[in-house]
């Protein structure tokens, strides 16, 4: 019997979800959200033909409850939804900060909880998530739970210790990309060309290098240095990098959202 999937919260990332999940073969049938905005709830409900339900119905029609609102809101929810989750529910969470541990605490004793980190690039299915089990969670729920994120995207299984990393680097990491992309399109502008020039310049040379440090399975290190001939341009402009502490920025910027992540996890426990 097909098993059904609750999304509460269908902003942008439980539509990406939703649309994801689709895309990955589930059908509307056993699929259901919440939405407390109603002109949004209708809008997603003549797109995709999914049903609509309140949070206690979704939750009693559920076998699988995805949260993803806002990390202020969770408490709220979970009170509304925790009589309804029943031994064989898995509830996974989207929700920045909240560890597994809050979950369990606010949900009938022996919950199956698993805690997702997601990314943006989850909107065009190429997102990387990364899940950690509560203390009672079943090998089949985590596969379940992998199997919805993969819906858009990769996924990785780690201890919930190293979520506020995962969060950092990844969840926050397409923020710095932009962050470089951004500059490096004002330096052509600055150097004479039109903007849509260089933001094309930029893109394609963005995805050509992921693309080879996907497809080739080289450490970054080498790819650099087939790139940076000796006393070329490449290594001119390296070497102003290295002079402004640039990579070491980079690290302390990642230590300083991690630290952000577990500061922001630390009220609600």
């Amino acid at each position: 019997m097909p098993t059904t999937t609750a999304i509460f919260g269908a902003g942008v990332m439980g539509e990406t979800l939703l649309s994801g999940l689709i895309r990955s073969g589930r059908t509307v049938e056993e699929l259901v959200i919440t939405e407390r905005r109603a002109d949004h709830a209708e809008k997603l409900k003549a797109k995709y033909g999914v049903r609509v339900l309140d949070n206690a119905a979704a939750a009693a029609a559920a076998d699988v409850l995805v949260l993803v609102v806002k990390p202020q809101d969770m408490t709220g929810l979970l009170a509304e939804i925790s009589e309804h989750v029943v031994p064989g529910n898995v509830v996974v969470s989207l929700a920045a900060g909240i560890t597994t541990a809050f979950l369990e605490s606010r949900l009938p004793d022996g919950s199956s909880v698993v805690r997702v980190m997601p990314n943006t690039p989850a909107l065009v299915d190429q997102g990387m998530a990364a899940v950690s089990p509560g203390r009672h969670c079943t090998d089949e729920h985590l596969d379940e739970a992998e199997a919805l994120l993969r819906s858009c995207g990769k996924v990785v299984r780690l201890d919930e210790k190293h979520l506020d990393a995962v969060t950092a680097i990844s969840g926050s990491g397409p923020a710095y990309i932009f962050y470089v992309v951004e500059a490096m399109i004002e330096a052509g502008v600055v150097l004479g060309m039109p903007r849509s020039t260089s933001t094309e310049l930029v893109v394609q040379t963005l995805y050509g290098a992921a693309t080879m440090l996907k497809e080739t399975g080289e450490h970054p290190t080498v790819l650099r240095e087939r790139v940076s001939s000796p006393g070329g341009t490449t290594v001119a402009a390296l070497r102003q990098l290295d002079d402004h502490k640039v990579r070491a920025a980079f690290i302390t910027a990642i230590e300083a959202a991690a630290s952000r992540s577990h500061e922001l996890a630390s009220p609600l426990d």
